[in-house]
């Protein structure tokens, strides 16, 4: 059965949006400032992705990660500076618009009503309704809710899942959308070891098919492994941006973190490890067996 729009977006829309070349910047930030009151969430932040590449956010609590993340996706309006999404601001483009250039993954992951699991994937093909794309509906929910391992969880009741189930049905939904711009805030918080492997890895194989990918993470070690940029925030502001090893450094982390880092290369696979640096408290010996 063909997977109908869940409602349509308002505006009248623009051309349908073409694969971007590789290198082709997507989104990108000048000058970016965001505040909330009197607070100043994001402070003067330069920043860009391009199609190709994955980009993780990383930085302690409160650095303002999300709140970069929903400036990018035009959820949160700036208080000064601009973002552009495919070479035009995003004020300029109608919710259609952009829901066809990008896709956004929040944190939360909550529906109202009890929709199943795959009719939330389709709604990620809202955007292509009336279009020559939405003949690919079917196709695009299938593989999607395949590659976020949930195909088994179609018939489920989103509210009856789990939290990580929630999130990769989420992830699925986005998946779908089939965006040239993908914008995860923070994809595997609720996952366990081996599906945050996959969906790192998913994020990695959308960039090589030409997709630019922006993806919060609090796991560094995740970020050195699957990021080709790594953009370090810290109060506001982007404290580094650069490949991994050149960004993922002791002295850096330890000063962002206020806390001892280390960053070493695995003895076996030479992957790059970043470890916090843990007091080591006295062992508590053995009780020698009783003969």
């Amino acid at each position: 059965m063909k997977a109908g729009p869940v409602g349509r977006l308002l505006g009248r829309s623009r051309p349908l949006p073409a694969l971007p070349a590789p290198g082709t910047v997507t989104l990108r930030a000048r000058g970016l400032t965001v505040a909330r009151g009197a607070r100043e969430i994001l402070r003067e932040v330069d920043f860009e992705v391009a199609a190709g590449e994955v980009v993780a956010l990383v930085g302690p609590n409160g650095a303002g990660k999300s709140t970069l993340l929903a400036a990018l996706a035009g959820e949160l309006p700036a208080t000064a500076g601009a973002v552009e999404l495919d070479g035009s601001p995003v004020t300029a483009w109608s919710t259609l618009d952009m829901a066809r250039r990008r896709a956004v993954l929040p944190q939360s992951h909550t529906v109202g009503f009890p929709f199943t699991a795959r009719e939330v994937v389709a709604m990620g093909r809202a955007p292509w309704a009336g279009t020559d794309r939405d003949r690919g509906d079917d196709a695009a929910i299938a593989a999607a809710l395949a590659a976020a391992d949930v195909g088994h969880l179609a018939g489920r009741a989103f509210p009856t899942l789990s939290g990580g189930e929630r999130a990769r049905v989420a992830l699925a939904r986005v998946l779908a959308q089939d965006t040239a711009t993908l914008l995860l805030d923070e994809p595997t918080a609720a996952l366990d070891l081996g599906h945050q492997e996959a969906v790192l890895g998913l994020a990695r194989d959308r960039a090589r098919a030409g997709a630019a990918v922006v993806i919060v993470v609090h796991d560094l070690g995740i970020a050195a492994a699957y990021a080709d940029r790594v953009a370090v925030l810290d109060d506001g502001r982007v404290a580094a941006d650069g490949a991994p090893r050149a960004v993922l450094t002791t002295a850096l982390l330890s000063a962002v973190y206020r806390h001892p880092v280390e960053v070493i290369d695995h003895p076996v696979t030479g992957a790059q490890l970043v470890l916090p640096v843990r007091a080591v408290s006295a062992a508590t010996p053995a009780s020698a067996p009783r003969g």
